[in-house]
């Protein structure tokens, strides 16, 4: 009995026997993908990761998972063992031996800010080639309004000859905000045009997650759902953004007067912070699907600019601390503390990071990254200038950015980088860690982000 003819009643994955005899495929092994993978294995079921690119098929076939806490790696590395995780770059085979295929491959926006959806379009053409009859097709990419019906369901069907409800099952659970390795208690929304597909996907995700998930058959307010709380939390950054350079200018502690705010129970404020730039390109998503219809969507389209503009703020930050030093970003030696934002998710901060040691890089100066959650061959592995350690991160440099609020860069020792810093020298807190009057106590040039309290 197929999956989908069965509508994966709890009976039939109640338990892990059971779950054995059903095999996964994870298309695109990012975040989302990777922690999927985890918690489908966890739970039982075969497990088959595919992605494009080589050099991540490898890591998960030796049971190496950068997105996970090292913790998990032994029982990824276990699962690899037994046979039951695999790992390949061959969605033909994968697909064709699967009751349940995820996929979590991104849209990619291009530089126009405009969805590029031929990766996913290619992607639904090869799966549906090699699907089998009875099959379960969730869908977890955060697309535009109406995609899911359109192009995916359609692409998915020239290709397979079958039909949606009919002869497979597609359903559409987006993963929104997500951090760390924990799907249990996320609130899950689930739908599906059809019952059995609905039934079908609230079973398995509800098995993996040990969690109600809320269902729908509309499909369009599960996709716009996802993606207003995307924009919710991207104009939530970008008044915390505007309110930090505020501060700055005015000289004021931002943090201060936050912890004061939020007294007060109605407060929604937040943190800026430069690391949190997870939410980057999904807005542009329902963007274009609002320019497409003529509707002009003022406070996400500003916000977005603003939050575009703050690694810029950063790097003009640190161009003025070291102004303050005597000295300019040209030939100027920088370390960045944290490419992962916290511990357990190693994917959302990489890519500001980059951007960041990017755009200095273009002035002049020579950047290192240092990271307590990436090993030396990891940050290799990534193309990164990088340390195995903080001593060694450090060592005679002109300037520290710390970019993550790690424990390890909580506690940093001033005394002990007074000796091993290039002094006079500056410390850039861009998550509002340390405390300013202690870094200008021992010498150092201060800057942070909406802590307008330096005095040199």
């Amino acid at each position: 009995m197929s999956l989908l003819e069965s509508h994966i009643k709890p009976e039939e994955v109640g338990n892990v026997e059971k779950r054995r005899e059903h095999t996964v495929s994870i298309i695109g092994c990012g975040q989302i993908g990777v922690l999927h993978a985890y918690h489908f294995l966890e739970a039982g079921f075969k497990v088959i990761c595919v992605d494009a690119d080589q050099t991540i098929v490898n890591q998960l076939a030796k049971g190496k998972a950068h997105f996970l806490k090292r913790e998990i790696e032994p029982k990824f590395k276990n699962h690899v063992k037994t046979g039951h995780l695999n790992a390949t770059n061959d969605i033909r085979t994968a697909v064709s031996q699967s009751d349940v295929v995820v996929i979590t491959i991104p849209v990619k926006v291009d530089e126009k800010k405009k969805a590029d959806y031929l990766e996913m379009e290619n992607t639904c053409g090869r799966v549906g080639a090699n699907l089998r009859p009875g099959s379960l097709v969730i869908l977890m990419s955060l697309i535009g309004l109406g995609v899911t019906e359109g192009l995916i369901c359609e692409k998915l069907e020239s290709a397979s000859g079958f039909k949606a409800g009919v002869d497979f099952g597609l359903a559409y659970s987006p993963v929104r905000i997500l951090y760390g390795e924990k799907l249990e208690g996320y609130k899950r929304i689930v739908a599906a045009r059809d019952k059995s597909s609905l039934n079908a996907a609230s079973t398995i995700l509800e098995t993996i997650t040990k969690n109600i998930v809320r269902k729908t058959e509309n499909i369009k307010a599960a996709e716009v759902a996802a993606l207003f709380e995307i924009l919710q939390q991207d104009v939530n950054v970008a008044l915390a953004d505007e309110l930090a350079l505020f501060c700055e200018r005015a000289g004021a502690d931002y943090l201060e007067a936050l912890t004061l705010a939020e007294a007060d129970a109605l407060c929604m404020l937040r943190l800026p912070t430069l690391a949190d730039r997870s939410i980057r390109e999904e807005p542009y998503l329902l963007l274009q699907d609002a320019e497409n219809l003529d509707v002009k969507l003022r406070i996400p389209t500003i916000a977005r600019e603003i939050n575009e503009e703050v690694t810029k703020h950063a790097v003009n930050l640190t161009k003025d601390a070291l102004r303050n030093c005597g000295k300019t970003l040209r030939r100027a030696k920088i370390s960045l503390l944290g490419i992962s934002q916290i511990p357990n998710v190693k994917s959302s901060a990489k890519k500001t990071a980059k951007e960041l040691a990017r755009m200095l890089e273009a002035r002049g100066a020579k950047v290192n990254l240092y990271d307590p959650y990436f090993s030396g061959d990891e940050l290799a592995e990534m193309q990164c200038r990088g340390s195995k350690d903080l001593t060694g991160a450090v060592e005679s440099v002109d300037c520290i950015l710390i970019l993550t609020g790690h424990e390890q860069f909580k506690h940093l020792n001033l005394k002990k980088l007074r000796v091993v810093m290039k002094m006079p020298a500056a410390i850039v807190d861009l998550e509002g860690i340390v405390e300013p009057s202690n870094v200008e106590k021992e010498g150092f040039i201060y800057r942070g982000l909406g802590r307008g309290v330096w005095t040199k």
